[in-house]
């Protein structure tokens, strides 16, 4: 799957949680008789940018920042990982956290950055 490819259904998924109300997500909320909205868990395919170190993710139109950046201490990513990317899945949690995972057992938490419009820094 190329990058903007999986943009393209990661922003889809991403409209697709925003309306939960509308696909059953609404609990009652105990107590106090009204309903409220619990954001679905959502699972994809992700193709994670590696070349420079593990530290940013398009998500969608939203960037996330790793809460551990990872890199071999050269601007490389650390041994083990691909390069230039690395296929697994991300799971949003909710629209500020997300959670990448491989089949090799790598996991890399992820915090939405308010605002941003591009991401940090250019890999060269």
């Amino acid at each position: 799957m190329t990058e903007r490819a999986g943009q393209i259904i990661i922003a889809l998924v991403l409209a697709a949680g925003a309306a939960g109300v509308l696909t059953g997500c609404a609990k009652a909320d105990e107590g106090t008789g009204g309903v409220r909205a619990t954001p679905p868990v959502r699972t994809m395919p992700f193709e994670l940018y590696t070349h420079c170190g593990i530290d940013e993710a398009r998500i969608g139109s939203t960037y996330f920042e790793a809460e551990t950046p990872l890199s071999d201490g050269s601007g490389n990513p650390p041994e083990g990982w691909g390069n230039p990317t690395q296929r697994g899945t991300m799971t949003l949690k909710s629209e500020t956290e997300a959670v990448f995972t491989d089949d090799a057992g790598h996991e890399v938490k992820f915090r939405a950055r308010p605002g941003a419009t591009a991401v940090k820094h250019v890999c060269a």
